[in-house]
């Protein structure tokens, strides 16, 4: 409950300037702090304040390097939906263990609906997802379905 207090009280705390930092930063978060002030209008101090207030309240998680997965030999992306033949967190555990350990998913989600998981694979073309929607995803005993979305283009990418 703690948590969602915090939550809440640093939702009510994002104003225009907080949200410009969050978009700015969305799109590069290599920006210098000098740089990323000029973009939003404040001082370089204020700005590092503002920064470090949404870093210490855990709305800036983390930054990340956006790649080509196409020079990383990964530009065939594939969403996949998977059903378990059971709803027992025994077998939620045994199917998280081993995509965890599938190199090939990137993202693991646990969904509601039809299916329990939502699955964005990258790997290097047709033939490797073939591989491994038979080998690895196809042999785990708990799945009962899959079905694949196969990305053709991808017009807005906020991670790409």
């Amino acid at each position: 409950m703690l948590s969602r207090a915090l939550t809440l009280q640093s939702m009510a705390r994002l104003d225009n300037i907080s949200d410009m930092i969050l978009q700015e930063l969305t799109r590069d978060g290599r920006f210098s702090n000098l740089e990323l002030a000029r973009r939003v209008g404040l001082s370089p101090s204020a700005c590092l304040r503002r920064v470090q207030e949404l870093e210490r309240d855990n709305i800036i998680k983390g930054y990340r390097a956006r790649v080509n997965r196409d020079a990383l030999g990964r530009g065939f992306v594939a969403y996949v939906t998977v059903g378990l033949s059971q709803h027992s967190r025994a077998a939620q555990d045994a199917f998280e263990r081993a995509i965890d350990a599938a190199e090939q998913v990137r993202e693991c989600h646990s969904v509601a609906g039809s299916v329990e998981y939502l699955l964005r694979v990258e790997v290097a073309d047709l033939s490797d997802y073939k591989a491994f929607r038979a080998d690895i995803l196809g042999a785990l005993p708990q799945v009962t379905s899959i079905r694949s979305y196969v990305v053709m283009d991808s017009p807005k990418d906020e991670v790409r």
